[in-house]
């Protein structure tokens, strides 16, 4: 009996795996590239505790322990490029998230072709590379020919601005730029979102006399709240990292602007170019993983104690 119930067992789960077959296909190109994007490098993690030499190799080279990581903490510009990197992502997440909500709100009151015009439109500059934005804002910003010297302060009596040498407009500019280029993906993902929502709800509360901001406020808005959560502790993992094209190509690498555009990953970059320092490098990404993993956990143990529902785990 024993022989006979395990072998309708076998056929049972063989005839699962098969009904199962095309999705495991289409499943199986994604963790070929999660395994040798994400996990074969993990080895080479060793490269931050040691001196890199090219000669003897990653594992052979001299272990060093912590001193690469001395790097990021005892240099001058440590507490700058630590609190630009932690002070721009906040204010990445805060503006973009609550900007992405509301053109997704307004792109789902739209119907037909304008719908899918804007969404178009609005996605297009995240596809866009860091180069090109990086001379589109300097065509506008430009001190001889730039649209807003030469077209947008004249009109106000305003005499031209050096902007590649004035340090203290730089956080409005890469915020803005950021925004400009991020909105389109959250906001399509958000979008998504409202157009899985039950309509019932909202013709219920038309019947009951609610307005739209009312309805935004008690239905779209809370209904949003496990996307909401799930984006920002996304961005949250990924505080101690910065946008490398954001904030080396859009200042054209200025070093008078350094004391605003500064973050970790573009001072390791510079420091790799200067130093030529591969365990320099290998350690401030170990660095950020870490610090990262710690934000995550502990951004979903203050959502999971606020509302256990809207937890990740």
């Amino acid at each position: 009996m024993k022989a006979v119930r395990t072998d309708r067992r076998t056929k049972m789960t063989w005839r699962r795996f098969r009904r199962y077959i095309p999705i495991y296909l289409i499943m199986l190109p994604g963790l070929v590239y999660l395994f040798i994007n994400n996990y074969m490098p993990l080895p080479g993690l060793i490269v931050a505790f040691k001196q890199y030499n090219a000669r003897k190799g990653i594992y052979k080279s001299d272990w060093i322990g912590f001193k690469n990581f001395e790097y990021l903490f005892t240099t001058n510009d440590a507490w700058v490029i630590t609190r630009n990197t932690i002070c721009y992502n906040l204010a990445f997440i805060v503006i973009n998230t609550i900007l992405a909500i509301f053109v997704a709100i307004l792109l789902s009151e739209m119907w037909g072709r304008a719908k899918k015009a804007y969404q178009s439109l609005i996605l297009l500059p995240y596809l866009v590379s860091s180069v090109i934005v990086g001379y589109l804002v300097f065509a506008f910003l430009s001190v001889e020919n730039g649209f807003v010297n030469n077209a947008i302060l004249p009109l106000f009596g305003k005499e031209g601005i050096n902007w590649y040498s004035e340090p203290k407009y730089w956080p409005f500019i890469l915020v803005f730029v950021s925004a400009w280029k991020a909105i389109g993906y959250n906001c399509i993902i958000y979008l998504s979102t409202l157009m899985g929502f039950d309509r019932s709800y909202y013709e219920s509360a038309q019947i009951d006399g609610a307005t739209k901001m009312q309805q935004i406020r008690y239905i779209t808005l809370p209904m949003l709240k496990p996307t909401i959560i799930m984006l920002t502790l996304m961005a949250i993992g990924r505080i101690f990292y910065s946008d490398f094209g954001l904030f080396y190509q859009v200042p054209m690498n200025q070093g008078a602007l350094y004391s605003t555009t500064q973050t970790i990953d573009t001072y390791v970059y510079r420091g790799l170019l200067q130093l030529g320092n591969i365990s320099m490098s290998a350690a401030a990404g170990v660095y950020q993983s870490i610090v990262g993993f710690i934000l995550i956990l502990a951004a979903n143990l203050v959502v999971r104690r606020i509302d256990n529902e809207s937890a990740l785990w």
